[in-house]
């Protein structure tokens, strides 16, 4: 017990002895890195830019700030006090700390981060193998991980838990911003040889056959279409429900199962399985995808530039790294 009681009095003592930052001037460390480097006050003035009587007096103001000499004279000109040597060798590094601290500028090739966002696998099949081929060129060492669950969504957002969130986002509620990054419509999926193909393509027919549904935790509209079938009295069959659209798509590729999802995520699965893209025979209203995040994050730099990225590999056409993004951010 009576060890703990002089560390803490040692603590406070040397807290007591620390100076007091706010009394400090950050402007006399540079002109010190000058005096150290040229150890010659009109060359260190010279390099600043200053009057030598100026640098002068920052000389003064030095070594009281240390209370140490830091440049005598010797035969050959001015030398550092071993206090100065050992000053010499700290402040590059403090100097750069502070500098990175207050510098605007960014470079996102140079830079190791992260960044999460939660985006259901459906719609990362449309956004993802565009921005990733984007990001890897652009920005090598970042890493991006992805959340397919978007349960508690602005939650997370809001404690920083993720970055940034794909998904049928309406509205942002107060506190968030949101960014549309495209429209689209719905489609169904069938194999390529199913015999519904070779019938007349109607609501009966849609209706008759057995659907595939993925299971999810948000409302991505797509329970609209069995629901509708529903009220016009067309189906009393239970969707299959599987875990996620790829798994799905390899169900109904083996089946007579069909799947309705929007048609941008219908075109990538046929482009690699080998189904049959039907519009639905249904009035459906239009799918649209936004980007939504914390205004926490709104002026950090590194995320709006990750945002501006992510809106131009969701914009159809074209998705090279100097591909420039369109479109406002709202709150």
């Amino acid at each position: 017990m009576e060890s703990h009681a002089i560390v803490s009095e040692s603590d406070a003592e040397q807290q007591r002895q620390m100076p007091n930052l706010a009394s400090i001037d950050l402007n006399l460390l540079v002109e010190l890195e000058a005096l150290l480097q040229y150890r010659n006050v009109t060359h260190a003035a010279q390099h600043m830019g200053r009057s030598q009587p100026a640098m002068s007096r920052a000389l003064s103001r030095l070594r009281g700030m240390f209370d140490d000499d830091l440049l005598v004279r010797g035969s050959g000109g001015l030398i550092r006090t071993p206090q100065a040597e050992r000053l010499a060798k700290m402040l590059p590094s403090v100097l750069k700390a502070i500098r990175e601290m207050v510098n605007r500028s960014f470079a996102p090739r140079d830079m190791r981060w992260k960044a999460t966002i939660a985006i259901s696998d459906h719609q990362g099949l449309v956004v993802l193998p565009r921005l990733l081929p984007r990001l890897h060129e652009c920005a090598p060492h970042l890493d991006i991980v992805t959340h397919p669950l978007l349960e508690g969504t602005l939650r997370r957002l809001e404690h920083g838990d993720i970055d940034l969130a794909v998904g049928q986002i309406d509205a942002a509620p107060a506190g968030f911003l949101r960014r549309k990054l495209y429209d689209d419509r719905f489609a169904c999926l069938l194999r390529h040889d199913h015999p519904a193909l070779e019938q007349e393509w109607n609501i009966r027919t849609f209706a008759a056959l057995r659907h595939a549904s993925i299971v999810s935790h948000s409302n991505e509209r797509f329970g609209q279409v069995y629901d509708g079938l529903v009220k016009l009295g067309l189906s009393d069959r239970h969707p299959i429900v599987v875990s996620n659209v790829l798994t799905a798509a390899v169900v109904i590729a083996a089946t007579d199962l069909i799947l309705v999802v929007p048609h941008r995520v219908a075109t990538r699965i046929a482009a690699m399985l080998p189904l049959a893209i039907v519009d639905p025979p249904v009035e459906l209203a239009p799918y649209e995808v936004a980007l939504i995040w914390h205004e926490r994050s709104h002026r950090d730099r590194e995320h709006r530039w990750l945002r501006h990225e992510i809106a131009a590999a969701a914009r159809p056409g074209p998705s090279g790294p100097n591909t420039k993004s369109k479109g406002a951010e709202t709150e």
